[in-house]
Parts: C-alpha cells; sequence; structure tokens
C-alpha cells in the first residue's frame, strides 16, 4: 500500500504545471461555461507538432544540422526527416530529397513544451501584440509560425546564427475554433484584440 502511495506521488510530482492545471481546474471551468454535458467533450490538447521546412537550403548540410539540433534542443525528442514524395523541377526538386524536419510531442513533453511556448517564448517575439485570431482551421486545430528560433532560450547565440524559421501546430481534439480558443486562453495565450467599428 506505501508503494503504491509513493508512486501515485511520483506522478503527481512529474507531471507538468500545465497538465495539472487542465485536470484539477480547466476542464471543470469549460464543462460549465460551454454547457457541456460529460468531460469528454471538453476541448483537449492532444499534440504538437513542430515543422521546419528547408526550402532552399535543403542541400545545405549545415542548415540541416542547425535546425536538427534546434528541435533535438527544444522540444526533447531526436526530429525526423521528410522527404519529397516526387520530383518538381522548376524547384530543382528530386524525390527523396530531404526537405524538411518534424518532432510530435504528446503527453507531459506537449504540456511541458506549451507551457515553456506560452510564458518564455511568446512574450520574446518582437513587437508582439497578441496571436492572430485566425490562426484556427476549421476542426479548431492552432497554428503559429516564427521567424526564427532565437526566442528560444534553450539555444545559445552560436546555434542561432544560422536563422531559421518554424511552425507550431497545436492539435486539439474540439467541436470547433471557437472552443479550441478558450482552451488556449485559459492555457495563457493572449490574442489580438478585435478591433470595434465606431
Amino acid at each position: 500500500m506505501a508503494t503504491a502511495t509513493k508512486k501515485s506521488k511520483a506522478t503527481i510530482n512529474s507531471s507538468s504545471r500545465l497538465k495539472s492545471l487542465y485536470y484539477d481546474t480547466l476542464v471543470q471551468e469549460m464543462l460549465k461555461e460551454l454547457k457541456l454535458k460529460n468531460v469528454n467533450q471538453v476541448p483537449k490538447l492532444e499534440k504538437i507538432v513542430l515543422n521546419i521546412g528547408l526550402g532552399k537550403a535543403k542541400d545545405d548540410k549545415k542548415m540541416i544540422e542547425v535546425a536538427t539540433n534546434t528541435l533535438r534542443k527544444i522540444s526533447g525528442q531526436q526530429p525526423i526527416q521528410t522527404f519529397a514524395k516526387k520530383s518538381i523541377a522548376s524547384f530543382k526538386l528530386r524525390e527523396g530529397n530531404v526537405i524538411g524536419l518534424k518532432v510530435t510531442l504528446r503527453g507531459d513533453r506537449m504540456y511541458e513544451f506549451a507551457d515553456r511556448f506560452i510564458n518564455i517564448v511568446l512574450p520574446r517575439l518582437r513587437d508582439f501584440h497578441g496571436v492572430k485570431n485566425s490562426a484556427f482551421d476549421p476542426e479548431g486545430n492552432f497554428s503559429i509560425g516564427l521567424v526564427d528560433q532565437s526566442v528560444f532560450a534553450e539555444l545559445s547565440f552560436e546555434e542561432t546564427t544560422h536563422a531559421h524559421g518554424m511552425q507550431a501546430n497545436f492539435v486539439i481534439r474540439s467541436h470547433n475554433p471557437h472552443d479550441s480558443k478558450l482552451l488556449l486562453e485559459k492555457f495563457g495565450i493572449p490574442f489580438e484584440k478585435i478591433k470595434e467599428n465606431n
């Protein structure tokens, strides 16, 4: 019995702050605010997918190395390479060329990344006035692009000298963009204020 208690405490202590907030507080709040019938209908973050498109740098081994290092450091996982499925002569692209890198985060790592992204990365963006309200697809998934990787505190100055962009996709189990937005607002993501017409 004592062993089970110790194990459960260890699990609680190792879980992410954002994950604890979601299950301990936000689920019940959204259940009431959205007037849902059961907790399975409450919006839930299922995974975060980080993508780096290499574009013209697809043949630059140094850029591939830098981008791989970025994703590995900020996610704690080894990224996988994505390849061209067919050749396109006008883009000088051959089937099998490395065209990007991707990491998929789930569970505790997903919540830990989301926490750092919301509370450390977003405030470091230059001229940041909130994320766009139009950043949702019809299913309620949220996407945000970053111009370069220097906003991540995990990276040293030397690791940001070769700048590259990145996209973060928050895949949310939801009924619509409105419900997804409510979840992200409760997580702490600031959205642009909608200007009212006089």
